[in-house]
């Protein structure tokens, strides 16, 4: 039977490859983000995705796109997101500060914090939520780095919430991920050489790798994994 699969910020690089490896895996998936272009491509040939605009840092966008969901959800994941301070004006007095901060925050924090509250009481019992997470979160990368890592946090309630419904709540980090439009086109040669070098493996993390660890951890074989923050970054950064 087909699962109902919401992924946030589907419209491109890491949201458009976890639609894509549900929806070819039998899957309805609903993809949401702010853009309807993007989104547009991500269903375009595929009858199993749908496509939904969606500001999901904003309640009363939240509040509307009830209205347009199924009553079930499967799995959620909260993929919305990304470095705000790339859009930034450069402005650095203290009100700039307050407000970038505070974008950062809405952007990858609260955004899926208010997304897992509006669909809780549609989320199934043995579903899955899956954030994204970043490597930012342990690298102390600014705002960015402090709102991933807030999630991861907040993420370890969230599970104990969920657990006795039999819902997984889990993290997903990844390192360097090529062929997304995180950094605006703005990455240096120099730079992703860089980032290349310092993984164990020797090669950027693509969308599939991110796609297929979001897929495991909304799979069967993972329901005794919950509460957790499972890095896919080639061994940039290791743990014990």
């Amino acid at each position: 039977m087909p699962r109902t699969i919401l992924v946030t910020g589907g419209g491109t690089g890491i949201g458009r490859a976890v639609a894509h490896h549900f929806a070819d895996a039998g899957d309805d998936v609903i993809v949401t983000g702010r853009r309807p272009g993007p989104l547009d491509e991500t269903a375009a040939g595929r009858r199993r995705v749908r496509p939904l605009v969606c500001d999901h840092a904003d309640p009363a966008a939240l509040t509307a796109l009830l209205y347009a969901l199924p009553d079930r959800i499967d799995v959620l994941v909260n993929n919305a997101g990304g470095n705000t301070d790339l859009d930034a004006d450069g402005a650095t007095d203290l009100a700039a500060c307050a407000r970038d901060f505070r974008a950062n925050l809405d952007a990858n924090l609260l955004s899926a914090v208010l997304t897992t509250k509006a669909v809780d009481d549609r989320l199934a019992a043995g579903g899955a939520v899956v954030h994204l997470g970043s490597i930012a979160a342990d690298h102390g990368n600014g705002a960015y780095g402090a709102a991933k890592a807030g999630l991861a946090s907040w993420n370890i309630g969230l599970s104990r919430t969920l657990g006795p419904r039999d819902i997984t709540a889990n993290v997903v980090s990844p390192g360097y991920i090529a062929d997304t439009d995180f950094f605006r086109d703005r990455l240096t040669d120099e730079r992703r050489d860089h980032l290349v070098t310092a993984s164990a493996v020797g090669r950027a993390g693509s969308p599939d790798d991110i796609a297929g660890t979001v897929a495991f951890l909304a799979s069967p074989a993972a329901r005794h994994i919950t509460g957790q923050v499972l890095n896919v970054n080639g061994g940039t950064r290791g743990t014990r």
